[in-house]
Order: structure tokens, then C-alpha cells, then sequence
């Protein structure tokens, strides 16, 4: 039986650099993280390689914006090959599914037909979206679904994506870190400031090709 966070515990720590992690995935206890140094990528001048762009081009998943936010979550917490353990218990995973039904959390989904072959998931908090966690089915599709975040947060008017982390497969998009203060001075900045990442209406489509026209002109 899992126990929920204190939703307003959970943003709060968040604005002041921490955030949860379980020792593992059948833990009820969870520790506050707080890294010396943050990972970030650039919103505007992210890396993406010249095969991906292709890709991402190409449209080849229905990407798909909260339509199944627990499915999301609940895939970042699998068991695999790879990674035989998790960080997510079902109190940070509850507590989560709860965030998003009242607009803190949001996915980024990629589908093939009705199938869901992989996501990513994360909390926004005015202009600061902290990226969480992603898992991959297929294939690319995991780069696919953050290029997809990332031209998403550009059109919302986000200006940090935090990744709390930094690793290999995130150098290849440009990841890169900055100490705690410095990170915290910046998002304090813009945690009040109005920012829209449903952006209702606006075609998924649309949102890439702008983003991507964008980074042409620069």
C-alpha cells in the first residue's frame, strides 16, 4: 500500500533544488536529491544530430500530448536488461499521477497505432520544466520524444529544462551543468512567469516545424 506526498511538499522542494528518489521500487521510504550540479539542455541551442533530425522529420509516431500519463510513468519504472532497478515507488508514481491531473506533470508520448513505444515525463513549475524520467520500446523513439519536449517548451514560452543529471545519452544532445546555486538563482527567476506547455489547438506538427525553423534562422 503506497502513501501519496504532500503535493505542495513536492513543489516546493522542487523550487528550493530537490527532488525524490526511492532507494528502490518496492522502498516505502524515499530520499530528497539535491546534486551539486545540475544537467541542463539548452532549450534553443539543443543538440540534435543531422540522422535524427531526419527522423524526427519523417513523423514515423503519433505523438501524443497527457493522453496516458500513468502508462508513461509506469513504463519509466520498469525492470529491464538495462535497468534492473528503479527509482520509482509507487509513492513517487501515485503522487506524480496526481500532479498531473491538477497541471503540474505532463508526457510527451509517442504511439505506433494504439501501441504506446515509448514517453517521458516531467513537472513544470512557470518556465522551469524538470525533466523526470523516459523510457524506450522501439528504437530512436525515446530521442524523438525529447526533441519533441524540447520544441514544445520552446513554443510554451519555457525558459530551463532541467534534467537533474547528466549522462551519456543525454551528451548527445548537449547536456551540460551547472552548480546548485547558480542553478537555483536562474530558476527563481522564472518559476512565477507564466508558461504554456498544452498549448491547446495547436497542431504537434506545427509545433516541430516552427521549432525547427527556428534554429534554421539563428
Amino acid at each position: 500500500m503506497s502513501y501519496l506526498l504532500n503535493q505542495e511538499l513536492i513543489l516546493q522542494a522542487y523550487k528550493d533544488g530537490l527532488f525524490p528518489m526511492a532507494y528502490n521500487g518496492n522502498s516505502r521510504e524515499i530520499q530528497w536529491i539535491c546534486p551539486a550540479q545540475r544537467g541542463q539542455i539548452s532549450i534553443t541551442d539543443m543538440h540534435i544530430p543531422r540522422s535524427l533530425e531526419k527522423a524526427v522529420k519523417r513523423f514515423p509516431f503519433d505523438v501524443r500530448i497527457n493522453t496516458d500519463f500513468r502508462g508513461v510513468i509506469e513504463a519509466c519504472a520498469e525492470r529491464t536488461a538495462e535497468r534492473p532497478e528503479t527509482w520509482i515507488n509507487p509513492a513517487i508514481l501515485e503522487s506524480f499521477c496526481v500532479l498531473h491531473a491538477n497541471g503540474h506533470a505532463h508526457s510527451v508520448e509517442c504511439w505506433d497505432e494504439d501501441v504506446l513505444v515509448s514517453g517521458l515525463y516531467g513537472l513544470a513549475i512557470g518556465q522551469v520544466f524538470c525533466g523526470e524520467s523516459m523510457f524506450s520500446r522501439v528504437s530512436n523513439a525515446s530521442k524523438i520524444a525529447l526533441v519533441h519536449l524540447v520544441a514544445r517548451l520552446w513554443a510554451g514560452g519555457f525558459r530551463i529544462l532541467d534534467t537533474q543529471f547528466t549522462n551519456s545519452h543525454l551528451e548527445q544532445f548537449g547536456v551540460y551543468e551547472v552548480p546548485h546555486e547558480a542553478y537555483i538563482r536562474t530558476a527563481r527567476r522564472y518559476y512565477g512567469q507564466p508558461a504554456d506547455f498544452i498549448l491547446q489547438g495547436t497542431a504537434e506538427k506545427d509545433v516541430l516545424e516552427n521549432y525547427l525553423d527556428f534554429r534554421k534562422k539563428r
